[in-house]
This record gives C-alpha cells, structure tokens and sequence, in this order.
C-alpha cells in the first residue's frame, strides 16, 4: 500500500523534471540558433555603385549559404585604411577591399593576415596576387576618356597616347584628377616614366604635369563625379579616366570612348584582405574566396565594370569590350611601384599643393 501510494506520489515529480528538462534543452538550442544567427561579419568597401552592386547582388547569397549577417562599412579606400589604422590591435572590419595603393600601405602595418589555401587562387593572373595576405579582387585601367561627338565636330583624332595630353589644341578643355587621386598619380608616374625618369625620380613627372599638360588644363578635378558632370556640360571634351568610371558614364548614353594609350594603359586594382587580428578569420577567408569566384567576378564585371582577374570567367564580347578582360590586355596593362610610392606619396602631395595645383 505504502510502496504503491509512494510511486505514485513520484510519477508527478518525474514528469516534472522531465518538462524542465525539455524546457532547458529547447532554452539551450534556441540560444544556440540564435547566437549561430546573430555572427556578423563586417566588410568595407567604396560606397555608390558599389556598395549596391554588393548589397544587393553579391552579399545575399553569400549570407544564406554561410547563416551569417553581412555589414557592409561604406567609404572610400583612403577612410578604411584610417579606420584599419585607428583601430589597429582591437579591429572592428573583418574584411577590407580598397584600392591597391591604400592596400599596399596596409600591408606594411601589418594589418592584413595571411590568406588560407585555396582552389580559386590558382585560377587569377598573376598580377592579381599582392602578396601573402592579399589579393586583387577585380581589375581597371587608367587611361583616356574624350567625347566622340565633340572630336567629329572638331575634325580632331582619336587620342592614343598619353603624349596627348601636351597637345595644345586642347588648351583648358581638358580634365585631369590631381596626383591626391589615383588616376593622377598614375599619370605622374607615368609622364615621368616617358621623361626618362619613373617612381624613384618623379622630377620629370612634377615639370611635364606644370608645363606641359598645366595649360591644357581647365580643372583640376578629384571626384569622379565632378569630372562626368563637366563632360556632359560640355566643359571638357577630355579627360584621364578608369575604364570603370567610364562604363559609368556611358551607361548614361553620353558618347564617352575610353582608350588605352599605345604606351599602355595604368592597372588599378581593387584588392582585398583578411584583417588581423579577426574575430570571424575563417568567414573573412571565405568571403575573399567568394568574391574571387566566376559568378561573383561576372557580376561585378557587368555592373560595376571590374575586369575579372579570374582567368575562367567567359564575358560577353559586349561586356568585355568595356574593361581590360582576358590575358592579351591585362598582361599589356602597366604596374607601378606602390611600396616605392607610398614611402613618398606624402612628401609629393606637399609638392603638389605647393608648386602645381596652386
């Protein structure tokens, strides 16, 4: 009787031991989902088009695929390595894309991890491998950008040379970025290279810039968007220009024409790397791999005009004829110095301010 009303007594209890149990492990496995949910991986790349392009056509996918949360920090190559450089021992950014100048100088900080092995690396050209820790991750070139129409009414040539920019029938119709942007620097070096001197004696470069092209020019421009709306005003019929910038402006239906000077056109990469230290280290590896895939470079190649430097991917001759594609242009496109570079860069933007742009 006793035995019989003690057993009884105690099934309640089991069962209620039981129910906390499974109240526990339900507590448990939805902690667990939502902190697996919750893993977010910080990537920083330029705004605009840009930032668009990968929020709404590259990060998507990469999100579902990994269950993790993509923010994309948006500013241009110059603010991310600030930020990196800030920031420096207790990072914020998992992954920076930048340009590749900004890019090298943050390889020498030491920001930037080694990137793991994988199968798609031995798919890029050559020239996209950086270094150890990063790696280009799409491809423009600078060269020339004029207005068809207005060089037919003029009964002008077609520019093909950077010699061009001297020549005085395009006196203040000609736009140029100053040597604080990319596309003028490029062309310091490069006018310094035809000059008979190069990265480490940039003297000729300074003198061609103010004497020779000086008088051409109308502005000295550094943002992009400022140069496309004197274009399409009519203020300027040329310009020093990336070929992705260019896809931008054509993509309006004015009749912009990009060139690659017979001495060749300037690479530009945007590059990316693994941030150290790094909170989300394999995430980040994986987003860098991601970005290098054929689908992802197809993408960025039609909307963004970035050249793939992964050799596998097959364009449209449409699309490729807009951007430095396949082995023939991308080994014809000129590399500059940037560690030689960027050991300068300060001194000759003072040089710059000083004695050019005034």
């Amino acid at each position: 009787m006793n035995s019989l009303n003690s057993s009884s007594a105690a099934q309640p209890f089991r069962s209620f031991k039981f129910l906390s149990l499974a109240i526990t492990l339900a507590v448990s496995a939805f902690g667990t989902a939502s902190a697996f949910a919750e893993t977010t991986l910080y990537v920083a790349g330029v705004g605009g088009s840009t930032e668009q392009m990968y929020k709404t056509q590259v990060i998507p996918a990469f999100e579902k695929q990994h269950g993790v949360k993509v923010v994309y920090v948006a500013g241009n190559s110059t603010e991310t390595l600030a930020k990196l450089q800030a920031q420096k021992g207790r990072q914020q950014i998992n992954v920076a894309m930048m340009d590749d100048g900004p890019m090298y100088q943050a390889l020498q900080l030491g920001l930037c991890e080694k990137l793991s092995a994988a199968p798609v690396y031995e798919d890029l050209y050559p020239l996209a491998r950086l270094s150890p820790e990063a790696t280009g991750i799409g491809v423009v070139a600078t060269g020339i950008g004029y207005n068809e129409e207005a060089f037919k009414k003029r009964g002008w040539p077609a520019p093909d040379s950077w010699e061009n920019l001297t020549d005085p029938r395009y006196k203040q119709l000609l736009g140029m970025p100053p040597v604080t942007n990319t596309y003028g620097l490029h062309t310091l070096v490069e006018m310094a290279r035809l000059r008979g001197g190069g990265e480490k004696n940039i003297d000729p470069g300074f003198k061609a810039l103010k004497d020779e092209i000086g008088p051409n020019v109308l502005a000295w421009v550094s943002a992009p968007g400022e140069m496309d709306g004197m274009m399409q005003n009519g203020d300027v019929v040329m310009a020093v220009y990336g070929s992705g910038r260019a896809v931008a402006l054509q993509s309006t239906g004015f009749p912009l024409k990009f060139i690659y000077p017979k001495e060749g056109g300037i690479a530009l990469q945007i590059a990316a790397c693994s941030i150290t230290p790094n909170a989300q280290s394999e995430l980040a590896q994986a987003f860098i791999q991601y970005v290098l895939s054929p689908e992802v470079q197809e993408i960025q190649a039609r909307a963004n005009g970035f050249a793939p430097v992964n050799r596998t991917v097959q364009l449209p001759p449409d699309v490729a004829s807009r951007m430095p594609y396949g082995p023939d242009k991308v080994n014809a496109l000129i590399k500059v110095d940037w560690d030689t570079i960027n050991q300068q860069r300060g001194e000759w933007t003072t040089r710059w301010n000083r004695t050019v742009e005034r």
